[in-house]
C-alpha cells in the first residue's frame, strides 16, 4: 500500500492459494499501470491468475473520472445487472468514456514522469526535514513524510504552515501524503519544495531558501 509495488509473482502466489481452496480472487488494481511502469510486467501478468479485477482511469492515467471492471462474461453480466438495480445507469456516459480511452492510450507511457517527479519531491523533502522519509522507498507517485516523528511539531502545524506557503497536503495515518500526477510538472515540484523550505524555516526545522513565488508561473 501507499504507493509500494506488489510484484506480479506475489499475485500469482496468492492466486495459487485461492485456487487450491476454491476461493475466488479479486484484484483491486486501482494503480496497476503504475506498478507495471515500475516492474516492467504487463497488466496481463498481474491479471492472469485472478477471477476479476478493476483499474482506475483517473488515478495515474489522468482521466477526470471512471474505472473499468473486468472479469468473465457471467461476472460482467451480473455486475451490469446490479449496477442498474442500484440506480447506477448512465445514458450520457460517452463523454467520460472518450476521456477514458485517451487515458488508456496516452496515460501508461507517461507514468515514469510522475514517478520521477515523486522521487525528486521525496528527495527534496528528505533534505529539508531529515528523518521524515526514505526516498528509496518511493516507488511510484505517492510520497509520505513523517514530519511529526522527525521534528516533534504537530501534524496540523505542518499542514497549516505548508498551506500558508501555497501547498495543500492531505494526511494519512499521522503522516503528510503527497501525490504527483499528469497535472503536476517539474516546475510545480520546485514550487512545492520551496514552500517546504519556507515552512520548515518558520517552524525552526530547516534553514530558509528562495521564496516559492520564484517557481510559480507558466
Amino acid at each position: 500500500g501507499g504507493g509500494a509495488v506488489m510484484p506480479a509473482a506475489d499475485v500469482r502466489a496468492i492466486s495459487k492459494v485461492c485456487a487450491d481452496h476454491a476461493v475466488p480472487l479479486y484484484l483491486d488494481g486501482a494503480r496497476i499501470f503504475n506498478a507495471c511502469a515500475v516492474t516492467g510486467a504487463s497488466v496481463a501478468d498481474y491479471a492472469a491468475g485472478v477471477d476479476a479485477m478493476m483499474f482506475c482511469l483517473s488515478k495515474g492515467l489522468g482521466a477526470p473520472i471512471g474505472s473499468v471492471l473486468a472479469g468473465d462474461l457471467e461476472f460482467i453480466r451480473e455486475a451490469r445487472r446490479l449496477k442498474i438495480l442500484f440506480g447506477a445507469g448512465w445514458r450520457q456516459a460517452g463523454i467520460m468514456a472518450a476521456a477514458g480511452l485517451i487515458a488508456l492510450e496516452e496515460g501508461p507511457g507517461r507514468l515514469a514522469t510522475d514517478h520521477a517527479n515523486a522521487r525528486r519531491l521525496a528527495e527534496g523533502v528528505a533534505g529539508i526535514v531529515p528523518g521524515s522519509l526514505d526516498p528509496a522507498q518511493v516507488e511510484t507517485n505517492i510520497v509520505f513524510a513523517d514530519v511529526v516523528g522527525a521534528t516533534g511539531h504537530r501534524l496540523a502545524t505542518w499542514v497549516d504552515a505548508l498551506a500558508s506557503e501555497g501547498v495543500l497536503v492531505t494526511t494519512v495515518a499521522g503522516r503528510v501524503r503527497m501525490l504527483t500526477h499528469v497535472d503536476v510538472t517539474a516546475r510545480d515540484v520546485g514550487a512545492a519544495l520551496a514552500a517546504w523550505r519556507l515552512a520548515a524555516a518558520r517552524l525552526g526545522s530547516a534553514p530558509g531558501a528562495a521564496p516559492a513565488s520564484q517557481y510559480r508561473g507558466t
